[in-house]
Order: C-alpha cells, then structure tokens, then sequence
C-alpha cells in the first residue's frame, strides 16, 4: 500500500483530489454506460460473443464506477466492504461470460468481422482515455485501484476483440471469437482475486490502526 493511501485512506486524500477524482469517475462511469448500450446491440447484430462479454464489461465497470463514488466518502470499513462486493461482481462476471461462451459454442456461427472489429476499436478509444484518467489513482485505495483495473482490462480485452474480428475474417471460424471470450473471462476472475486481496489488507492495516 502506497504511503499516500496510508496518510488519508478514509478520504482518499485532500478534498481537491476528491474532486478531482471524482469528476475523472463520473466521466468514465458515463462513457462505460455508453458503450455498454453500443456493444450490447452491436454484439447481438453481428453475433459475437466476444463483443457481448465485452458489453457485459462496460456494464460491470459502469456499476463499479457508481460503486465507487459512493465509496469514495464513506469510513474504512465501509469502503472495504464496498470493494469486497466489487470483487465478488468481478469473479461473477467472469463466471457469466463463461458461461455464455459454453452455451453459443454449440450452434454458433462466425460472426461478421468488420463492423466487430469496428466496434472494439471505438470500444478501445473509450477505454485507452479512461485507463489514462485514472492513471494516478491506481496506487490509491482498493476502490479506486478497482476502477482502473476494470479500464484496463477493457483495453486489454478491446484488443482481443480486434484480433479477434481480423482473425475471423482470416479463417471464417467462429474460433477466435469464443477463446477472446474465455480470455475475457479469466481477466475478470484474476482482477477480482487482486481487488480481494488489497480489500483484505487495508481491512487488516485498519484493525491494526483501531487496536493501536
């Protein structure tokens, strides 16, 4: 934990980076809901899993962010809480998106590769600004720590996503974009034990404070 989080977990710093931090949250929780809405009927249209999960992405992260706001003013205890129950939505998440590419895996076709790959490549605009937001924040405390792993892993999986539409289009399988969608997966369930694992160390340093 960073020295700065230790100096003011419960405020999240000075009330100027309060601001500060929550303009940049607000901003992104807006451009996440955003793009939920586009990939969810675009993922549909073109039929592609990847593109669904990555909705499913934004959608998460949207809450996340609105999670996080709340957060942002409350006490320790209750903003470890509040990144505990991001932790178990993340692992969720993955979870659903696994199971989603189980259940297109048995009749699905390849999906249209153009207007996918077009969509992730806005998908990844979005997400490249956030991650370069929130860029700051990422040695802050569990909360906000959550918020720019989400951004980074939508970046991460936006580019999947683009691979994955160049590679369809290369094969006409259907292939690439269900191991995208695995891949997708398996990043929410390894940021979900990282947000754990932070989330349980703050509540120990803050038991440490109290008994102190």
């Amino acid at each position: 934990m960073s020295a700065g989080c230790k100096d003011g977990c419960g405020h999240v710093g000075s009330a100027p980076m309060d601001a500060s931090a929550q303009r940049v949250l607000w901003f992104v929780l807006i451009a996440n809901a955003a793009m939920f809405g586009i990939e969810t009927i675009g993922g549909h249209a073109v039929g592609s899993v990847s593109l669904q999960a990555d909705a499913l992405d934004f959608g998460a992260d949207a809450a996340t962010y609105a999670i996080t706001l709340w957060a942002m003013r409350r006490s320790a205890a209750m903003r470890t809480r509040a990144a505990l129950i991001k932790s178990a939505a993340m692992l969720a998440l993955g979870l659903v998106i696994m199971a989603s590419v189980a259940v297109k895996f048995v009749s699905a076709a390849p999906p249209e590769p153009a207007p996918m790959g077009l969509i992730g490549a806005l998908a990844l605009a979005v997400n490249l600004g956030a991650v370069l937001m929130l860029l700051r924040f990422r040695t802050g405390d569990a909360n906000l720590r959550s918020a720019w792993l989400c951004s980074r892993n939508d970046a991460v999986g936006n580019v999947l996503v683009i691979v994955a539409a160049a590679a369809t289009a290369a094969t006409q399988s259907h292939w690439p974009d269900f191991a995208v969608g695995l891949i997708m997966s398996l990043l929410f369930v390894s940021g979900s034990w990282a947000v754990y694992r932070q989330a349980r160390r703050e509540s120990a340093f803050a038991l440490q404070g109290m008994s102190a």
